[in-house]
């Protein structure tokens, strides 16, 4: 009897971020509100982090709205950031540190096999470092959890991948 299996992930495409930090700081250039300001974006793929500087909680502010509409308008999940607290730094600028979540930690993964295993469907999860396998023998029953599972607003973005 064949087994069927997805994955459930939590993934951000970095380029894609990249991409949306660039339109981001070329709109700050051009934005007539922040000529002569020392504002910036800068994104740090390594570390996997945004770095936002402004020169007062207006502008900071303003920045952080291009910045997420940028990265809405490229599929990219809000859900995915987290957003520290702004920082005073250097001549009284503001720096903010937004950083990049990748996988599902093991708090959400339990959170997220405790909805599955509460559907009463006939699957197995295992949680494998930060994803999940969902395995079955039936295909409909897993469509059926990914269906559910895309219907909730969970805490991180969700995405499923090599069904077999």
């Amino acid at each position: 009897m064949a087994n069927f299996s997805f994955e459930i992930t939590s993934e951000v495409d970095l380029q894609e971020v990249d991409n949306a930090v660039n339109q981001a700081a070329k709109e700050l250039s051009q934005r007539y509100d922040f000529k002569n300001s020392k504002a910036s974006v800068e994104f740090d793929r390594k570390e996997k982090k945004i770095t936002l500087v402004a020169d007062d909680d207006f502008k900071l502010r303003a920045l952080t709205d291009i910045l997420t509409l940028r990265l809405a308008k490229r599929g990219v999940s809000a859900k995915s950031f987290n957003f520290d607290e702004p920082q005073r730094a250097f001549e009284g600028y503001l720096r903010q540190e937004v950083k990049i979540c990748m996988g599902i930690d093991k708090e959400r993964a339990k959170e997220l096999t405790g909805i599955i295993k509460g559907l009463g469907a006939k699957v197995q999860t295992q949680i494998e470092g930060e994803k999940i396998k969902v395995s079955s023998a039936k295909k409909d029953e897993l469509q059926a959890v990914i269906a559910y599972l895309r219907s909730l607003d969970f805490s991180v973005p969700l995405g499923f991948g090599n069904y077999r």
